[in-house]
């Protein structure tokens, strides 16, 4: 086998290693966030809520308006609000 061979082996080997050791740390980051969510329902917290606060906490300000207005205007449209509400 070339000295080429075993370079490129040794860096294919070396991404999958990181790539497990990442995939490792994501499980564990995953369970602490499960654990999390397991206390906030455990002291009353309702975590759908949650979950949709921090997906509009990762939203810009306008991104969020957006889909606000587009929202408001679907509901308006099956008449679950009064249109008024929408604008």
């Amino acid at each position: 086998m070339s000295d080429a061979h075993g370079v490129a082996r040794d860096q294919l080997r070396s991404f999958i290693e990181r790539i497990e050791r990442l995939e490792e740390e994501k499980k564990t980051i995953a369970d602490d966030i499960k654990d999390v969510y397991g206390e906030a329902k455990g002291t009353g917290f309702d975590t759908k809520i949650l979950k949709k606060v921090i997906a509009i906490r990762k939203q810009d300000k306008d991104e969020r308006m957006e889909q606000e207005a587009i929202l408001d205007t679907y509901l308006a449209a099956l008449g679950m609000i009064d249109a008024t509400e929408a604008e």
